[in-house]
């Protein structure tokens, strides 16, 4: 067995040699893009993985063209900067030449951005049930328990949420190790989890893996079936994205279709949960050069036969709804920008929940000592954000470290006195502000 699998291993490094991965950037052709042509040997993947190397450079993916029958793979990709520019930087096109080229090789979604082995933090992963203040009350615990956050991402869907937190030890500022206490740091995040519905679904965990953050929290949210619809289900149905399956006979694949609205790291969130639900993409169409977005898929499953039945169909239509709308963040977006410090997260969203307000999605960073934080809020009673909440919370904490961003219709503005004002006007005699770890100004 272990002689079979090292030679397959040795013929599938052979094939590599004789037929290396062939990338061509061009920026001559298309008028309005940067056209990236991959050449390759197929596998089971391959395209996950190139696409998240475009997704992970911030590259707007705005048409595509994929082909994959037989033991060749192909894609063609009309790829833009965040600002709608051809992509003209050379580190970066050198960046995409090195990892989708003979060197890359699609060795493991390892070498995307950001994503190596890190011995620097400790992965913790949780799932469990939504509620106003839960992201809250997470930070507090892990700040109980001398624990820093330095990254972290959080995901919330049709009452579920999920969460990768990356955490150091506040005293050492290194990872932390040691089993009881990666123990007792699970229980009390579970318990947490759970709040007063003590048999509901929670789950924590320590990650030593290393997979993309964002296909670890589809995983896990799939995982833990927010695709399933409940009867109190209220989401504007005009608002659902129009996902369609159909089976063409005659070649036997699956058509899948998509239309929504158009928005960054689209094209991932589809392909990741086809591939993690083992199809394979045989050929696609996508164009998202307009405010809606259109892809067309051919599939198979990896066993080789298309959808069988009704309930897979409507399984794929759930599941693909999902990993499009866990994205779509619902809510005012903040970000945050000041010194990092020990117990910030825990401070800056303890604040949130002391004004009602309910984080739908966060990305947390840290950079060279500098926290950068965007949160998507809204009022927990589900009515639009008071603007005087906001201003009042703006005030407290520096109106140019808490910048609101993006489409503020969701702000209610009202002329009353908000009660925030005498709350932060308490909160702040008797401590100081600098203990949230925010300051004044920022530079």
């Amino acid at each position: 067995m272990s002689f079979s699998q090292d030679s397959d291993d040795e013929y599938e490094k052979f094939i590599k040699r004789m037929n290396p991965p062939r990338v061509v950037i061009d920026n001559e052709t298309c008028k309005n893009a940067t056209v990236i042509q991959v050449d390759s040997q197929n596998k089971h993947g391959i395209l996950l993985d190139v696409v998240q190397v475009l997704t992970d450079l911030n590259l707007i993916i705005t048409k595509a063209y994929i082909s994959s029958d037989g033991g060749w793979f192909m894609d063609v990709f009309n790829v833009t900067d965040q600002n709608g520019n051809k992509v003209t930087d050379e580190v970066m096109l050198d960046y995409i030449k090195k990892c989708l080229g003979p060197e890359g090789c699609y060795s493991s979604s390892m070498r995307s951005v950001g994503v190596k082995p890190s011995m620097d933090h400790t992965a913790i992963e949780l799932t469990g049930s939504d509620r106003p203040g839960l992201l809250s009350e997470v930070s507090a615990v892990l700040t109980h328990l001398k624990c820093n956050v330095v990254n972290a991402e959080v995901w919330t869907h049709n009452t579920r949420a999920a969460a990768v937190m990356h955490v150091t030890d506040e005293e050492t500022g290194g990872p932390i190790t040691d089993p009881d206490r990666l123990s007792g740091i699970k229980e009390l995040l579970c318990n947490v989890l759970k709040g007063s519905n003590k048999s509901g679904g929670a789950k924590t965990a320590v990650s030593y893996e290393v997979t993309h953050t964002d296909r670890r929290l589809h995983q896990m949210m799939f995982a833990d079936r927010d695709y399933e619809r409940t009867d109190d289900d209220t989401l504007d149905e005009r608002l659902r994205p129009n996902v369609n399956v159909v089976n063409w006979y005659d070649k036997d694949y699956s058509v899948v279709t998509i239309k929504s609205k158009d928005r960054p790291k689209l094209l991932f969130d589809t392909v990741c949960t086809l591939t993690d639900m083992q199809y394979v993409v045989f050929h696609a169409n996508i164009d998202g050069e307009g405010p809606e977005a259109y892809q067309e898929y051919y599939i198979r499953h990896v066993d080789g036969s298309p959808v069988k039945s009704d309930a897979e169909r409507e399984r794929v239509i759930q599941c693909l709804e999902a990993a499009i709308e866990r994205r779509v963040s619902e809510g005012l977006k903040l970000e945050l920008c000041t010194t990092d410090r020990v117990g910030l997260l825990s401070a800056v969203t303890r604040i949130f929940r002391e004004n009602s307000l309910s984080v739908t999605r966060a990305e947390v960073a840290t950079k060279a000592g500098k926290a950068l934080n965007t949160f998507y809020v809204r009022d927990a009673s589900g009515c639009p954000v008071d603007a005087k909440v906001i201003d009042s919370i703006r005030q407290s904490i520096g109106q140019t470290i808490l910048k609101v961003k993006g489409n503020t219709e969701d702000l209610k503005q009202t002329s009353q006195e908000s009660p925030t004002r005498f709350l932060f006007g308490g909160l702040f005699k008797s401590r100081s502000f600098v203990n949230f770890g925010l300051v004044r100004s920022y530079s």
